[in-house]
């Protein structure tokens, strides 16, 4: 979801620059940090943006940089002529030696210096006549900044699945513990008749010692577990927009996990959990990085 594009357009009056900055967001929040696009079109920039990203905190800047002739001051014509006559007719009434502008030259530099005599050229950068370059110039940084969330996306993709194919490893290495957690849960109990000196009936004891180990089993979370990594894997294989899902689907791993630690009572088992929890919770935190 993070990304960067910018893409530049040349115009009669200069070079127009357009950028466009990403961050992760659960919806698109479009901020245009720019006064030179015209209202008419904000609305459609937005909806550009919108359809190009989906979601995001994205932030959108045009800057415009004119050509030296444009970009140069001019002279109000108008107004410095008022500001001429008006000094000559006050040289007239003061004697010009008393405003020692004898020199034609030194009057029209202080006419030039008279409040807004020099004014810049103001005018709109982006009118209708230059529109159709300025949105190509949009469209290009937008295709810019997809194309940077695509490599991204690829370097997310093998890190987030190479995670989950270690939780399905480190889930598989549960199992050979299995017979060890049942045999030591078995022996605790008989310990446990042993030392209250108790003469439970054999048969009655196996079925509640049978019943009792089933519900610490961990082949039910197991087999969960595994679903679950597969469908994640298959979601962010196949889906376009797949991330608030992947979200769901990690929260259905950690449940499973939660569970198998809960019901260990084993300590290389713990271990084993503790890893699995330490790379899904990357995967979560990676996971809110793809769209």
């Amino acid at each position: 979801m993070t990304g960067y594009g910018k893409a530049e357009a040349i115009l009669e009056t200069g070079k127009i620059t357009v950028e466009v900055r990403s961050l992760n967001g659960k919806t698109a929040d479009i901020s245009l940090k720019t006064s030179m696009l015209p209202k008419d079109k904000e609305m459609t920039v937005r909806q550009k943006i919108a359809a190009a990203l989906t979601r995001g905190n994205i932030d959108f800047f045009i800057t415009f940089e004119a050509n030296a002739a444009d970009s140069a001051k001019k002279i109000n014509i108008d107004l410095a002529m008022e500001y001429f006559q008006q000094i000559q007719e006050l040289g007239k009434k003061i004697g010009t030696s008393s405003l020692q502008i004898n020199n034609p030259n030194d009057l029209i530099a202080t006419v030039l210096r008279m409040p807004e005599v020099m004014d810049a050229k103001k005018q709109d950068v982006i009118t209708e006549d230059n529109w159709t370059v300025v949105e190509a110039c949009i469209d290009q940084a937008l295709a810019n900044i997809n194309a940077f969330r695509a490599q991204e996306g690829e370097v997310l993709y093998k890190d987030v699945t190479s995670k989950v194919e270690n939780i399905l490893e480190y889930s598989r290495q549960v199992e050979q513990f299995e017979q060890e957690r049942i045999n030591a849960i078995r022996e605790k109990i008989l310990n446990r008749f042993a030392e209250l000196k108790a003469d439970p009936d054999p048969s009655r004891l196996e079925q509640e010692m049978i019943y009792y180990i089933e519900k610490l089993d961990l082949n039910e979370e197991r087999v969960r577990l595994r679903q679950h990594c597969k469908y994640f894997i298959d979601t962010i294989t196949n889906e376009e927009c797949p991330g608030k899902k992947l979200g769901f689907i990690a929260q259905e791993m950690g449940r499973e996990i939660n569970t198998t630690g809960s019901k260990a009572n084993h300590t290389e088992i713990q271990k084993i959990v503790v890893k699995m929890k330490d790379e899904l919770e990357k995967i979560k935190e990676q996971s809110l990085n793809i769209l």
